[in-house]
C-alpha cells in the first residue's frame, strides 16, 4: 500500500477470497486514509473501496473497517451511517467515536436500536444536551443512564436530570455518579441529598452550592438514622459524636445554625462536643461551662466560639428544655417539640429580634 492505488489494487482488495486477508487490507487502506497519506485520487479510490466493503458478507471485514475509520473525520457520511447501523461488533466503534455522525443520526439510532448502541453513544467524548435527553427518554437500562452520568463530556440540563431522578433516583448506579458530577443545579442537589448514602451526601455538601437550611436537613437526616439508639448512651454517643464533629469541622460545616438545630432535637451530647471543638477546649471543660448554674459559663463558651450573642437567650431556653426532657426527645418527639416551641415563645419573644426569632422557630417546627 506504499505506492499509488489503482484499479488493480481495488480488484485485489475486493476479490481476495479469504475474509481475513480482506480485513487486513481494509485496515491498511483505512489507516492510510485516516492518516492523510493518500493523494486526492487515491482518496477517491479508497472511498469507493469503503462503500463496497461496508456490504462485505463477512462481519470481520466490516468490523476491521469500522475500527480503523472510527476516528476519521473525513470519511463519507453514508459510510459512517452504514457502519453505525450494522451489527454490534461493527457499529460500536463508530457510535462511540465517529465525529462524522450527526446528532440527527445518533438520535435515530438511540430510538431504534438496543441498549448496547445507547451505551456506546452515552460514552462519547461529547454528548449534546439533546442527545443526553433523548437517551434518558428512550432507554430502560439503568446502566446506560449510569454511563451518561459518569461522562464529564455529557451536557446535562436540569430537566434531563429531573427525568433521571424520576426514573432512577433510588438506583445507586445512577445517583452516585450524578452526585459526583462537577456541576449540578441547586434543585437537583437538594433532591439528591435524600436519595444517596452518607458518604455521597458529604461530597454534595462540600462540592456543590447548598442552602444553609438544606445543609442542616442533610446533617440531621444522616445523623438521626445513625444515632437514633445512641442519644441516651452518653459514653458511646460522645465517642461517635466526637468523630462526626471532627468531620464536620474539617469540612467547614460545624455552623452555629447546625448546632442550634441539634440542640432543638434534644441532642445535648452533640451540642457539648460541637462547642468544645469550636472553643478548642476539652469536652469536660465544655460540659462544666455549658451546665454552669449561673449564666456566665454558657455565655463565656458561646463568646469563645464567636457565635452571635443575640441567639444566646434562645440557646439557654433550648438547653433547659433539653435537660428537663431528656427521654421525651426520643420517646415522644411531638410533645418535646411542643414544649420547646412553647418555652421559646413565652421566654424569648421580647428578647430576640423578629427575624432571628422566626428563624429559630422554623428550625424547631421543621425538625421532625
Amino acid at each position: 500500500m506504499s505506492g499509488n492505488l489503482d484499479s488493480s489494487d481495488v480488484v485485489r482488495l475486493l476479490t481476495e477470497p479469504k475474509a481475513e486477508n480482506r480485513a487486513v487490507a481494509a485496515s491498511k487502506v483505512s489507516e492510510q486514509f485516516s492518516a492523510g497519506n493518500l493523494s486526492d485520487e487515491e482518496r477517491k479510490i479508497a472511498e469507493e473501496i469503503f462503500k463496497i466493503m461496508v456490504k462485505d458478507a463477512e462481519v470481520r471485514v466490516r468490523e476491521a473497517l469500522s475500527e480503523s475509520l472510527k476516528s476519521s473525520d473525513s470519511i463519507p457520511h453514508d459510510v459512517a451511517v452504514t457502519l453505525a447501523n450494522d451489527v454490534k461488533e461493527v457499529s460500536m466503534p463508530m457510535l462511540e467515536f465517529s465525529e462524522v455522525l450527526t446528532d440527527e443520526d445518533l438520535v435515530e439510532i438511540i430510538k431504534s436500536q438496543d441498549s448496547d448502541a445507547q451505551q456506546a453513544i452515552a460514552s462519547r467524548s461529547n454528548v449534546s444536551a439533546n442527545l443526553a435527553d433523548t437517551i434518558v427518554e428512550n432507554t430502560s437500562d439503568a446502566e446506560v443512564v449510569a454511563t451518561l452520568m459518569k461522562n464529564d463530556g455529557a451536557e446535562l440540563q436540569e430537566d434531563t436530570m429531573d427525568k433521571v431522578l424520576d426514573k432512577y433516583g433510588d438506583d445507586e448506579r445512577v445517583n452516585v455518579p450524578m452526585a459526583q458530577r462537577a456541576q449540578l443545579p441547586l434543585k437537583v442537589t437538594e433532591r439528591l441529598v435524600n436519595l444517596v448514602s452518607e458518604q455521597v451526601r458529604d461530597h454534595l455538601v462540600t462540592h456543590h452550592e447548598m442552602s444553609s437550611d438544606m445543609v442542616m436537613d442533610l446533617f440531621f437526616n444522616a445523623r438521626e438514622r445513625a444515632t437514633a439508639n445512641l442519644i441516651h448512651d452518653g459514653t458511646k454517643a460522645e465517642m461517635d459524636f466526637g468523630d462526626f464533629v471532627e468531620q464536620l469541622h474539617s469540612n467547614g460545616r460545624l455552623t452555629e445554625t447546625l448546632i442550634f438545630r441539634a440542640l432543638c432535637l434534644g441532642d445535648v451530647i452533640f451540642f457539648e462536643a460541637a462547642l468544645a471543638k469550636l472553643a478548642d477546649i476539652p469536652i469536660g471543660n465544655a460540659y462544666q461551662l455549658i451546665h454552669d448554674r449561673g449564666d456566665l459559663g454558657l455565655k463565656a463558651i458561646y463568646e469563645k466560639c464567636e457565635f452571635s450573642p443575640d441567639s444566646l437567650p434562645v440557646i439557654q431556653v433550648a438547653l433547659d428544655v433539653a435537660k428537663e426532657m431528656t427521654s421525651t426527645a426520643s420517646e415522644d418527639p411531638k410533645r418535646y417539640k411542643s414544649r420547646m416551641v412553647e418555652r421559646i415563645l413565652t421566654q424569648c419573644e421580647n428578647t430576640v429580634d423578629a427575624d432571628s426569632f422566626e428563624y429559630f422557630l422554623n428550625q424547631i417546627v421543621g425538625s421532625d
